[in-house]
């Protein structure tokens, strides 16, 4: 009898420390991160050897990204996504293996894209990346009106038009992108810094937005310091050097963001905040062409290929899949309620919200 009730007492006891490790793995967090118009041709097949071969430091691309397969050079150009995610996580947008994944709004390029992203609705009067603060309630304003998640909600990003793309007037959580200053009224020491070096830097782009390492470091002050709950980061220098037709440039601008990808990883992961609550998620506003040799450097809806995106998932419950190579076909407009999903809301406002794609990523 006494080694009945024992044995009743440890399963008691391993039931209980099941279920505290359950709740210790639930998705708490989520940093969202989007590097602007980069091709899911270079994510899954590395640096494209014919293009490279047609620029003037083609000896020098070769050198740093070249190698004999599609798996090397992948793997060069962006060592966490296929290490690191590729092992824990889930790839999305290989489409010579089925996987699909398309925005849904006519136009293909970012304001309507990002709306697209976070609203989870395509608007179709937003036809142009000079249009006014957008009319339509987003996630991230709907998430910082949410209990336990007010003031716990923040955007950084290298292009300017994030505060019309967000409407940060009406959506009250901070938004900080272009040459804004970060630290708010009251900066730091460290936030001063950046600040500084952000206005005194070189700027490549004839004037325009700066470039992306002063987003990254804006945003991990941010993250180490108030500790948010959902952290959006949008860097821009991918479309910025493909416009440009810099494809070094280009591939070097995603092998930074893949590091710092790994940087934001490696934070998070020894966070007690944030270890093993945390969910990342990667992706891109819109694709690039396809079709010749010169199409990689625009995107519109007249330029074949410039819809076709793709997506990157890691965190706790997320089954680790890897590269996606069953058929499948998502969209950019479920993204939102699939934020949403992940920690435990449903996205309601005054527009249609498409549904959502928990399901295919959580055990």
């Amino acid at each position: 009898m006494k080694k009945f009730f024992f044995t009743v007492i440890l399963l008691g006891l391993f039931y209980n420390l099941s279920l505290l490790a359950q709740t210790g793995n639930k998705i708490e967090n989520i940093i969202i991160i989007t590097t602007d118009g980069f091709r899911w041709q270079e994510v899954f097949k590395g640096m494209d050897p014919v293009i490279a071969s047609k620029q003037v430091d083609s000896t020098e691309i070769f050198k740093k990204y070249g190698a004999q397969t599609e798996q090397e050079r992948r793997l060069k150009l962006m060592p966490f996504m296929w290490n690191t995610v590729a092992s824990q996580g889930q790839i999305y947008g290989n489409r010579e293996l089925g996987a699909k994944v398309n925005v849904t709004n006519p136009y293909w390029f970012s304001y309507p894209g990002y709306s697209e992203i976070f609203c989870g609705y395509v608007d179709t009067a937003i036809n142009s990346n000079n249009y006014q603060p957008n009319p339509n309630t987003n996630l991230l304003e709907f998430i910082n009106k949410q209990d336990g998640f007010k003031g716990k909600v923040a955007a950084f990003g290298t292009w300017s038009a994030y505060t019309r793309i967000l409407n940060e007037k009406r959506s009250g959580f901070p938004v900080v992108c272009g040459y804004d200053n970060c630290g708010g009224t009251s900066p730091d020491d460290e936030q001063r810094l950046i600040n500084s070096m952000k206005k005194d830097a070189y700027n490549p782009f004839n004037g325009g937005d700066p470039i992306d390492v002063f987003s990254q470091y804006e945003a991990m002050d941010y993250l180490k310091k108030e500790k948010p709950r959902v952290l959006y980061i949008s860097y821009l220098e991918t479309d910025d050097w493909a416009h440009r037709g810099h494809y070094k440039d280009y591939l070097d601008a995603a092998n930074r963001v893949d590091n710092w990808l790994n940087d934001i990883w490696r934070f998070v992961q020894n966070s007690p905040v944030y270890k093993d609550k945390t969910l990342l998620f990667i992706t891109v506003d819109h694709g690039r062409g396809k079709v010749n040799i010169d199409a990689w450097r625009n995107h519109h809806n007249d330029v074949i290929g410039s819809d076709e995106i793709w997506f990157a998932v890691m965190g706790p419950q997320v089954i680790a899949k890897g590269e996606i190579k069953s058929q499948i076909q998502l969209y950019q407009k479920q993204y939102a309620q699939t934020f949403a999903q992940l920690l435990g809301l449903t996205f309601k406002c005054e527009h249609p919200v498409a549904d959502g794609f928990k399901d295919i990523l959580l055990k």
